[in-house]
């Protein structure tokens, strides 16, 4: 993320930034990936919109359950604001800071099409080739492509109904990506290529696929061709056994157990030691709101790309039925308006990442409880998007001619009904 340190965003002026951030690294092929990001204004955000960012993120803990969260917004034009809030869990009141790291959920969806189109790009694979020349015992699959999986256009369900109780209750346990999937596989299917829809399965068969192309582990394949070129050091795919996110300090992570119907918000139950098999490459990457900032905005820009087609986000679908036109999806990514990103959840952490290509605009935030769901994330970050979006110019600034689709209100409203515990009275 341009500007970007350990404690403080925004500190280094547009020719350090350019010359500090510049992206290399191995890609896989002859030629590395390159990328400048937007020179980003020194100092913080007014006064007045971090209180308003402060108060949506702390009003969304108390809705979740979270007894913590990390948020880092960047307007290029205008400042930063990178904060932890709230405590590391309710028994440990260790204040959150800006280096934890966390699991990123859904994001790894939009790092394992980055390893997909890399290998196309280096012709190691091909984006029309079906998932029955890499994956074993799936026949039936003959017509998914792996661009299938990667868009969600491949018509598998979802594994995450039938797996979560099972993920909650054992959360050591490592699991086959196969294995996983077959939950989702095991759901009625919808033709392929005719619509999106959410497959969790679908990103778990395509990284056994992009693993059995390359000879090559997932975590490899994430770090050759992602946070190796990106400059990602606090983020990876761990190893399937079960562990705390790292680096550390982690970020506690919860869920809330349900007592006759009713969600238990005063004693979430910690699972912050987990396996990454429960997500793989489709929810198991681990990093820190610098890092998971800097690689939103370089990869809304495409900066990852050494082919200009086919264009990923060329040819978005309606999200669902009934969505507004701006909510669509293609590439492993949500396309918000004109931001690009993704949010979701896993055991433990719910979290969401967006940036504007043309602006570098950014917003990336994490709670620690999972129970809420990926809607209640996705809500809260384009809250704190529509109170970002308005920043004024900061100094040598200029603000673009940027906005969003929706108001910070609608947002707010979302996530009020999306809550699923009380506000603290008085």
């Amino acid at each position: 993320m341009s500007g970007i340190t350990r404690r403080r965003v925004g500190a280094l002026v547009a020719g350090v930034v350019a010359a500090t951030l510049a992206l290399s690294g191995c890609s896989g092929s002859a030629q590395a990936p390159s990328y400048t990001p937007k020179p980003q204004v020194q100092g913080e955000l007014p006064s007045e919109m971090k209180d308003e960012i402060k108060a949506a993120v702390t009003r969304a803990m108390a809705q979740s359950g979270s007894s913590g969260a990390i948020v880092g917004v960047w307007a290029p034009w205008g400042g930063s604001y990178v904060t932890g809030l709230g405590t590391v869990s309710v028994e440990d009141k260790t204040p959150v800071s800006t280096d934890m790291s966390f699991r990123i959920g859904d994001v790894t969806r939009l790092m394992t099409c980055d390893v997909l189109y890399a290998m196309a790009d280096a012709d190691k694979i091909k984006l029309d080739a079906s998932i029955t020349e890499y994956v074993s015992g799936v026949p039936d699959l003959q017509d998914v492509t792996l661009l299938d999986l990667c868009n969600g256009t491949g018509g598998i369900g979802s594994s995450q109904a039938t797996a979560m109780p099972m993920l909650l209750n054992n959360p050591a346990r490592e699991w086959d990506p196969k294995e996983l999937a077959s939950y989702g596989l095991a759901q009625n299917r919808t033709p392929p290529h005719t619509g999106y829809r959410d497959s969790d399965a679908g990103y778990l068969l395509l990284g056994q696929a992009l693993e059995r192309a390359s000879g090559q582990t997932a975590a490899q394949l994430i770090r050759q061709y992602v946070t190796g070129p990106l400059g990602l050091n606090s983020t990876s795919l761990p190893g399937s056994g079960a562990a705390a996110p790292t680096p550390s300090p982690a970020l506690d992570g919860s869920y809330l157990a349900q007592v006759d119907g009713a969600y238990q918000c005063a004693k979430p139950s910690d699972i912050t030691v987990s396996s990454s098999s429960n997500g793989y490459t489709d929810s198991g990457v681990v990093s820190t709101i610098e890092d998971l900032g800097r690689y939103v905005q370089a990869e809304a820009a495409q900066a990852l790309r050494l082919k200009k087609t086919p264009k990923r986000f060329g040819a978005p679908l309606p999200i669902a039925d009934g969505a507004p036109s701006w909510y669509q999806t293609t590439g492993g990514a949500k396309l918000v308006g004109s931001m690009i990103g993704q949010h979701g959840g896993t055991p433990g952490y719910l979290t969401a990442a967006y940036s504007d290509p043309a602006t570098g605009f950014t917003v990336a935030v994490v709670l620690n409880d999972s129970t809420a769901g990926e809607a209640f994330i996705g809500d809260l970050a384009f809250e704190l998007a529509a109170i970002a979006s308005k920043a004024p110019a900061g100094k040598g600034g200029t603000a673009p001619e940027f906005a969003l689709p929706f108001t910070a209100g609608d947002y707010a409203k979302a996530v009020d009904g999306a809550a699923i515990c009380p506000l603290p009275q008085g």
